[in-house]
């Protein structure tokens, strides 16, 4: 099997009119930017460089995400945050979801991304028609988890329709100092699995998953640089690369997160086009 090129982030700028990048791994963790991230950041802007950050974060609205980041040296303004709980909007729309009693599992911004959409945050303890669950933190976890699955449990058995949403697909997430966290898709495979033991054989008892590595959040991307000539720039497998593939576009895995470009294990259609050790420019990384 070959392994990907290994490419620079300056061949990239010069080679694809926009740039797509993810946020957790490859210019942020849990506690400040990444090495290099800054310079990059900087360099985009001052050339006017099309740049989008594709993030499956749904734990902030855009406005809150730009305000943090420029708080870690990074000036990023939230019209360029692509984020998985602004999918929500479509998806109700879609999905005739408005007016919806909806349990939100994640913090504030989570619950306001649900009002955007047009529904209608209520605790989990009093009903619910929709489960969104945004992030992982923000709420009891035990309690909120055990409400949840205790209601689902008899709206299935009241034979009601059961809406389940999760903008947030990622187990994962890397933090400081090489530690790893779960995140909102592991609490979504708890609940399955629940729902799974008591009801066995019902495989539409499961997450509608929005972000990365499926379509809707890459057709944003596209409708907003209006070119298909992107490269996606991630440091996770089964969602940065797997979605930009399936997607058409070329992507490059970073070695600053979760998955190790190094390695000789990547199955064929997990193989993105590039590797690469860190964003940093080289001229900043030898400065």
């Amino acid at each position: 099997m070959t392994k990907p090129r290994e490419i620079t982030i300056e061949e990239l700028i010069v080679r694809y009119p926009v740039l797509l990048l993810d946020a957790y791994g490859v210019l942020v963790n849990s506690t400040g930017a990444l090495p290099g991230a800054a310079g990059l950041i900087d360099e985009l802007n001052r050339s006017g460089k099309p740049y989008y950050l594709l993030t499956n974060d749904a734990s902030k609205l855009p406005q809150t995400a730009a305000s943090r980041y420029i708080g870690y040296g990074l000036q990023i303004g939230p019209q360029r945050i692509i984020t998985s709980g602004g999918l929500l909007k479509n998806f109700f729309e879609t999905h005739h979801l408005s007016g919806a009693r909806c349990a939100v599992m994640g913090p504030e911004d989570s619950a306001q991304y649900v009002r955007d959409a047009g529904g209608v945050v209520v605790s989990p303890a009093n009903g619910f028609d929709v489960v969104v669950i945004g992030d992982e933190a923000g709420f009891p976890f035990v309690d909120t988890v055990d409400m949840v699955i205790t209601e689902l449990f008899h709206k299935v058995e009241r034979r009601e329709k059961i809406n389940l949403v999760l903008p947030n697909p990622d187990l994962i997430y890397p933090k400081a100092d090489r530690g790893f966290g779960i995140t909102s898709g592991s609490i979504a495979l708890i609940i399955e699995a629940a729902l799974q033991l008591r009801y066995p054989g019902r495989p539409d008892l499961c997450f509608e998953r929005l972000g990365k590595p499926h379509a809707d959040i890459f057709k944003e991307a596209l409708k907003r640089s209006g070119t298909a000539n992107m490269v996606m720039i991630g440091d996770q497998l089964e969602t940065d690369i797997r979605g930009a593939k399936a997607f058409g576009l070329d992507s490059v895995l970073v070695g600053t997160g979760i998955a190790d470009p190094t390695t000789a294990d990547i199955p064929d259609d997990l193989q993105p086009t590039y590797r690469m050790h860190s964003i940093g420019l080289r001229q900043r990384q030898s400065a």
